[in-house]
């Protein structure tokens, strides 16, 4: 491997650290809008899915909290996609 591509790729690797220094609250999973049927009309509410340690788990997510939640998932999106770089 030459000097220069030796070169290139530790500057990738800095911009890289930087980036994940930046990282702020994240949260796996995805966040999806679940419909309850019951007698009266159908209520949506949100629910968010993952896994931890092998195991599937959901938590309900208040809606003022929607906004808040998805940009956690972005940042982790982000997080594993440096992290695999």
């Amino acid at each position: 491997m030459s000097q220069k591509r030796a070169r290139q790729i530790e500057q990738r690797i800095d911009r890289i650290k930087k980036a994940l220094l930046q990282i702020g609250a994240m949260r796996p999973g995805s966040l999806t809008r679940q419909y309850k049927r019951s007698t009266t009309p159908h209520r949506p509410y949100w629910q968010i899915s993952y896994t931890r340690q092998m195991r599937s788990r959901t938590e309900y997510v208040r809606q003022e909290s929607v906004k808040e939640i998805r940009r956690q998932i972005a940042t982790h999106k982000r997080f594993k996609r440096l992290v695999d770089e």
